[in-house]
Order: C-alpha cells, then structure tokens, then sequence
C-alpha cells in the first residue's frame, strides 16, 4: 500500500507520541521533527521521546524544545546496544506512556523502533506504528550483529499496527527477510520544507563568492557525514582523473564527522587539496543556500532509506547522481533528472559525472524535471497529510 499526495481531514485531538533514539542533524531526525510539528499545528497533542543527541553531527534538540510540543529526553537511550541500560529505557519508556495515555505510538529508527514498540505493547495505550527509515539488519558489516537485528525487527513487526517506509524498497527488503505482513506497510515518501530550496535564503553567486568558486568552475556537490559507508573514497578514488581531465572541477563536501582527518590527508597525498571544499558541519537552514551552489550533486553512499540529499537537489533544479540502492532510485527519473548508477560501479559513476560535466544544457533540463518530481513526492505537507489519513484508519480499525 502507498500513501501518495492526499488532502486528509484532519481531527484534532489525538494523543501522538513520537520516539527517536537521538536528535542529531539527519534525515530520520528531520522527518520525525516535521511529523510533530506539522501535527501540533494542527492541533494534536504530540509528545516527542528522544535520547540525547551525542555525536559529531550537531543537534537538533534545540529546534524540537522550541517549537512548542511536549520533548522528554531521557538519559538513559543510547545509540549503541547496552542492555541494562537499554532495559533501563525500556522500563522508563512503559511508565511514561501509562501516564500519556496516546492514541498513537509512532517509532523511529531501528533502537527506538525495538524498545519503544515493546513499550508501547507492554503499556497498553495506542495503535503502534513504526517508520523505517534505513534497514537496520543491513547497517553493520558483522554478520552476527545484522542477525541479531532481524530478528528483533521480525518480534517487533508482530506488535506493530502499520509499518512506515519511506520508500517501496524499504517495504521489499523487509519483507524479504520476513519481517511483517504486506498488509502492514504503507509508504509515506520522508517530506521536507522545499521553499528554501525553491528560494534560497542566500543567492548563488554570493555563496559560491563566499567559498571562492569562480563562475566558470563546476562544481560537484555531496551532502553526507564524513562516517563509513557514505562513499567518499569512492569520490577520491574518481577524482586524480577527473581533476586531471576538468581544470574547472570542484568538489563542495557538506558535513563533518569522524573520517574527516582520514580523508583530507587523503586529498594531501593525491595533491588535489585545493580541489576540494569541505564546509564542515552546517546548520539545516543553510543547506539549501550551499545546494544551489552546487551543480550536480553525486550521492554514493552504500546503505541509505532514501537520501534526503536527493530530492533537497532535486527541488534545487541540480541532477543528482547515486548508487541504485535500497530507495535511491525513487528520488530520480533515471536519466531524466539523474542518474542510479549499479552499486559500487565506480567507473559508470565516473561516467556519469562526466556526461553531465560536458553538458550544462543537459544538467539544467535535469534539473527542472527533478523538481517536478520532488515537489509532487517530498513536500512535508505531503507527508503530514499522508500519516493523518494513516492514524484515522488505524484509529478507527482499533475502535
């Protein structure tokens, strides 16, 4: 089942509560922060239960505290596996939902979705839906550990009314591990606020100033952490031929993280340092501003949901390039507004970069037809929209 653009009525009054594992700068913190704001303007009443938000990547603590919903964080949640104090959580988790009393339990990401699914069960209160935003039972490169995830997701999935995808791929991955019924998937594209990328607050041309991009340098962007498995040793590995064969070529790095020292040394041993622009971690509000000031935008990360980076491109009329994996495919029109490219290919990425290099006619007719595509699938409204009519049905079906 999926949930396309919808005009729901809204019913104000019901008792939402969300649970994210921590409130980082990412695109499940994203999401599940526009969820709850969109139903508290619409009058719901929306508790949001979070970890803190430890990490390299920023918070998003202070955006969630001041809109004007209810924020629980609790010390105890952590993103890595800590059993008694991931029963701590648990425990604590069950006592605050007997004293909500919600008429829906919304989790997300794969820590929160285990313990607060199990919690919402045990406490008795509200339907269970669950959003996957990224596979967890794909996220490690330990066997063992990605076992252990499916099965706790297969547990979890028989408590749960609806399962969220963000994307169709999402659903069929699932499903082929066996986890869940089909019946109980429903895809809700990931929404986002698209008029800053429609109208950015800064202009191009001043932001490219700012970052010392001359006018006729094309610029290849990226928007990721710096962490494994995000793909930028395969944009290094690209790049001594590319740089080689387009003076003009610039890489514009959004993002920070644990690799940084790693990969710029890396740009120090190939001498291409001054190629590469790498603007560090950058508040939420400005990343439309540095999209535009990209060209193209190549996304080659290994294991995503659905990457935001695409549509915020796409709504930013740059042709994206990624990897055709788990939902990437449904942010493009393959070879229309960009390209997926077969996982890991390398030399096919490389290609693509170059097609779109020695064409500007072709990179501004890309663009435009991924706007079309990205405001029709990824505005929040849409989304908000789209939960609001799954909450009435599985409202109604519990009563």
């Amino acid at each position: 089942m999926q949930l396309r653009p919808c005009a729901a009525t809204f019913s104000p009054g019901m008792k939402i509560v969300h649970i994210i594992t921590r409130l980082i700068i990412g695109g499940a913190q994203e999401n599940t922060l526009l969820s709850c704001e969109g139903q508290h303007d619409h009058g719901h009443q929306v508790t949001l239960i979070t970890g803190l938000a430890l990490g390299p990547e920023g918070s998003l603590m202070p955006r969630a505290q001041n809109y004007g919903y209810r924020v629980i964080a609790l010390d105890e949640m952590r993103r890595s596996i800590l059993p008694w104090q991931d029963y701590r959580t648990y425990r604590r988790m069950i006592k605050l939902l007997r004293e909500l009393q919600p008429d829906i339990v919304h989790t997300h990401s794969s820590k929160a979705g285990i313990i607060g699914r199990w919690a919402g069960h045990k406490a008795g209160y509200g339907a269970i839906i669950h959003t996957i935003h990224g596979l967890s039972f794909t996220a490690s490169r330990r066997a063992v550990v990605n076992g252990a995830y499916k099965l706790l997701e297969r547990h979890a999935a028989n408590i749960s009314d609806r399962i969220v995808c963000v994307a169709d791929a999402m659903r069929d991955h699932s499903l082929a591990a066996h986890i869940g019924r089909p019946e109980q998937y429903v895809t809700i594209y990931s929404g986002m606020e698209t008029g800053p990328f429609l109208q950015p607050p800064v202009p191009r041309q001043e932001v490219r100033r700012q970052l010392g991009i001359a006018d006729d340098q094309v610029v290849v962007g990226t928007i990721a952490r710096l962490f494994e498995l995000k793909g930028h040793d395969d944009l290094l590995d690209l790049a001594p031929d590319l740089c080689k064969r387009y003076p003009q070529l610039r890489f514009l790095w959004l993002g920070d993280g644990i690799l940084r020292p790693q990969l710029e040394k890396r740009m120090d041993d190939l001498g291409l340092r001054d190629r590469f622009i790498l603007t560090g971690m950058v508040p939420p509000t400005q990343v439309p501003q540095y999209t535009h000031a990209m060209d193209m935008l190549v996304h080659p990360s290994r294991r995503e949901g659905l990457a935001r980076a695409l549509p915020q491109a796409a709504l930013a009329q740059k042709p994206v390039i990624t990897y055709d994996i788990d939902g990437n495919k449904e942010a493009l029109l393959d070879g229309q507004s960009g390209f997926a490219i077969p996982p890991f290919d390398v030399q096919k990425l490389s290609q693509a970069i170059t097609v779109l290099m020695d064409d500007p006619a072709r990179r501004a007719d890309m663009g435009r037809r991924g706007r079309e595509l990205a405001l029709s699938r990824f505005d929040s409204r849409v989304m908000v929209a789209a939960l609001e009519k799954l909450y009435q049905t599985v409202v109604a079906h519990a009563s």
